[in-house]
């Protein structure tokens, strides 16, 4: 059974991806796990708590989700990794959509504030280690700069699929995109 604290990092998670920033309340957290009024206050003082206690929380997820995946197959082609790009985009803007809204959610929130971004931002440059790795591999000639355009990219179509039209197709992008940083 999750502990009182992970249970309000959940809620507070879904919260913030359902919600929005506003919704992050000690309050709507408590209420939203099921936990005694003043719970949350326990773990998290203050509201700026709360938020730096969300985000190394989404972090930690997002890493363990990551790890588990380590054994995926090996992506040896452009087209294997288009596949995987594709993977990658269509499970955070469906399955874990509201988890990737509170991660924008989050960011937009943090701005300025390095310490409460630390956790995402180690966790973004995991991925894009990862993702110049893969491109280095597949046979780009500029893996690192590649890297940065696939993942701005990626990220805007992320956000196109969570804000405007959720059902907007995923691979032809993704492949043009590898396709560019290939060339």
């Amino acid at each position: 059974m999750a502990s009182t604290r992970d249970r309000a990092l959940d809620a507070a998670l879904a919260l913030v991806g359902e919600q929005g920033i506003r919704a992050l309340t000690h309050a709507r957290v408590d209420e939203r796990a099921g936990l005694p009024k003043g719970s949350t206050s326990n773990w998290f003082r203050t509201r700026d708590a709360l938020v730096a206690g969300v985000a190394a929380w989404l972090a930690e997820s997002e890493r363990n989700d990551f790890s588990a995946g380590a054994t995926t197959p090996s992506i040896d082609t452009p087209e294997e990794l288009v596949d995987a790009l594709s993977l990658v985009i269509a499970v955070q803007s469906g399955p874990l959509a509201s988890r990737t809204r509170a991660r924008y959610a989050l960011f937009l929130e943090g701005a300025g504030d390095e310490a409460m971004l630390a956790p995402l931002v180690a966790q973004r440059r995991v991925f894009v280690e990862w993702t110049t790795s893969l491109l280095r591999h597949v046979g780009a000639r500029s893996p690192e700069e590649s890297a940065r355009t696939l993942m701005a990219a990626g990220d805007g179509l992320l956000l196109h699929r969570l804000t405007v039209d959720p059902d907007a197709e995923i691979r032809p992008v993704v492949e043009r995109a590898v396709r560019a940083c290939l060339d």
